[in-house]
């Protein structure tokens, strides 16, 4: 080896053993808390206690509250315009032409409902004329 690289070696080995014990002493060093939980509590339950590395942060709510939906999810401020039946019956409706007896060149066996589509139109449109003559 050179001596121009052992010197090199000689000056820059106990700088790179410098440097890499201050970044293990940096990371060695205790942080405050490294984690913290937000926890609610009803009525008259204890809080759990923070450990030296997490905070507990408790929110007290009434006993009464324990098994309810919370407030915010209770109440809908939009009124529904259909009934869950009818929706339910629209989205049955929206997938009928991917699934077999649907009237559609879309999936399998799609051609195969074109009669019972024409039926179903059929019965709607012979309701719509029974409501209408009430």
């Amino acid at each position: 080896m050179s001596p121009m690289k052992s010197r090199l070696i000689r000056t820059a080995l106990p700088l790179a053993l410098g440097l890499l014990a201050s970044a293990a002493g940096a990371q060695a060093e205790p942080s405050a808390a490294s984690s913290e939980s937000h926890v609610v509590v009803y009525g008259d339950d204890a809080c759990p206690p923070s450990t030296d590395d997490q905070v507990v942060v408790c929110g007290r709510r009434p006993e009464e509250e324990r098994y309810r939906i919370p407030r915010p999810l209770r109440r809908s401020s939009r009124r529904p315009e259909s009934s869950w039946a009818s929706d339910a019956a629209d989205l049955e409706e929206a997938q009928r032409e991917t699934r077999p007896d649907g009237c559609s060149v879309i999936g399998s066996w799609g051609q195969s409902g074109c009669t019972q589509q024409m039926i179903r139109q059929w019965r709607a449109e012979r309701r719509a004329r029974a409501r209408e003559a009430r």
